[in-house]
């Protein structure tokens, strides 16, 4: 027995305290990983509860753009067929989009078969669906009507005409047929070298005829 209490060693008497000590220390770190663990799972049943509400408004606002789209597009074709479709509808929130259009009496199976005009028309189709959900009270268009044959353009300025008792527009354009159905226009010129000067012209309408004042 003697050997056996030898064997041990010397008695550390401060081991009470030491053991206090560490408890004490241990038991702090205890309860901050608890904490940690408890904000972990809270913030992760945040996340989960933001991503089901992220993509049930994302599906409800896809398809009110979807409709509208389909609309807009066949007002601006007098006819034809439009829709979005997503690529991965397992997974909306993350999935790509994918625009079809076809022009009346024109099959098309890819969008590289539209003319630059009509993928032009198709382009502004889905920004005025879109624009249907949350209207804005001001909207600048820049040169939108570029890619535009004549006729398009007057189908374009109809829809302006159209949104524009809702939304002030200001639309920059070299075209002609935009330019007449503006309310007001505004030109920079250089009457001197390197000297710009801008310009501006208010139309009003009287009787059938369309006069500047």
């Amino acid at each position: 027995m003697k050997a056996r209490v030898e064997a041990i060693g010397s008695v550390n008497l401060l081991a009470p305290e030491d053991y206090e000590r560490v408890k004490k220390r241990y038991d702090f770190l205890k309860g901050q990983s608890d904490d940690l663990e408890k904000a972990i799972s809270d913030i992760n049943s945040i996340i989960s509860e933001a991503n089901k509400q992220i993509k049930e408004n994302f599906l409800v606002t896809f398809e009110q753009a979807k409709e509208n789209f389909k609309n807009v597009y066949a007002n601006f074709f007098e006819g034809g067929t439009a829709d979005i479709l997503l690529t991965d509808p397992s997974n909306p929130t993350e999935s790509g989009v994918e625009v079809k259009a076809a022009p009346p009496g024109k099959k098309v199976s890819s969008n590289t078969q539209l003319s630059s005009g009509e993928n032009a028309l198709t382009a502004i189709a889905i920004l005025f669906a879109l624009f249907q959900i949350k209207p804005s009270p001001f909207c600048i268009l820049d040169e939108v009507d570029a890619p535009l044959d004549d006729a398009n353009v007057v189908r374009f300025n109809k829809l302006i005409k159209e949104y524009s008792h809702k939304t002030q527009f200001v639309a920059i354009t070299h075209n002609k047929r935009t330019m007449e159905m503006a309310d007001v226009m505004y030109g920079i010129t250089m009457e001197e070298f390197g000297v710009s000067k801008l310009i501006s012209v208010k139309y009003r309408k009287v009787g059938e005829e369309n006069k500047v004042s």
